[in-house]
């Protein structure tokens, strides 16, 4: 009867694999609706292994053809979960690559950042003006996620990073202010984008959607964004789905040159 408690090496491998699995799979859904029925899935299928080992098996078919039947209901509640999950991994290989290209060039020639010392001259001064002016703005530096749906949301403008132009795409009367303004190395790509919002739960309430469409692309993708508050002139860096607040224009341009290094 307890013929389940006679564990082998194969076992043990194939217990440790389901246990990190789930553990990855709290961690993207902590804190989210989804957490409640995560682990009434679980419970339930902790039964039905004590009832399939009880070889109680009216119980055991019942359960079985809900539980089949169960694999497609979960595809369908936790599919912003499993699309995160997956971004996730994609983003891993990602950095895992560039991580390798980033030893590459170190040992023959190239330098650790994207960004050029004069384009981060450009980006850092519009953004200290725009925060005395308290002048709302949200601006994307891409790394090596592909933001070209984001992009096709807007309106292409590849222009030089310069420091009046990103000013005049943010003021307000200007028709390109309202969105994300898109910044890959020294080239101004396309302002007016469109991003995706997070649902993260645990954003403060005081800010508002220019912060939460940050921290959605830099959920999704491995991109950072720069955020500067209508209301307070307040300047937030994203990175991660992770908002920190930057009390200076030196602050701003180490933590930009940290995220593009390897």
């Amino acid at each position: 009867m307890l013929d389940f408690l006679q564990l082998h090496f194969i076992d043990i491998i194939d217990i440790l694999l389901v246990a990190v699995l789930i553990y990855y799979i709290y961690r993207l859904i902590r804190g989210t609706a989804a957490m409640s029925i995560f682990i009434g899935i679980i419970l339930l299928y902790i039964i039905w292994m004590v009832v399939r080992s009880l070889h109680m098996n009216l119980l055991n078919a019942i359960m079985g053809q809900v539980l089949g039947v169960g694999v497609i209901a979960i595809i369908v509640i936790f599919q912003q979960e499993i699309r995160r999950y997956l971004i996730h991994l994609g983003q891993n290989i990602q950095t895992r690559r560039g991580r390798s290209n980033f030893i590459t060039r170190n040992l023959f020639g190239g330098g650790s950042s994207s960004i050029p010392s004069k384009t981060l001259d450009e980006l850092t001064q519009a953004v200290s003006r725009m925060t005395v002016s308290k002048t709302g703005a949200l601006i994307v530096l891409k790394r090596t996620s592909s933001l070209s749906q984001i992009m096709e949301t807007g309106d292409i403008i590849d222009a030089t990073v310069n420091r009046r132009l990103i000013e005049n795409i943010f003021f307000k009367n200007s028709p390109l202010h309202d969105g994300a303004l898109i910044m890959s190395s020294d080239r101004l790509i396309a302002a007016r984008c469109t991003l995706p919002m997070s649902d993260n739960p645990d954003i403060p309430p005081q800010y508002g959607m220019r912060h939460r469409a940050a921290v959605g692309v830099t959920e999704q993708t491995d991109a950072v964004a720069i955020v500067v508050s209508e209301e307070t002139g307040n300047i937030s860096f994203i990175k991660n789905g992770e908002l920190k607040h930057i009390g200076s224009v030196t602050e701003l341009r180490l933590a930009i040159e940290n995220s593009f290094k390897g």
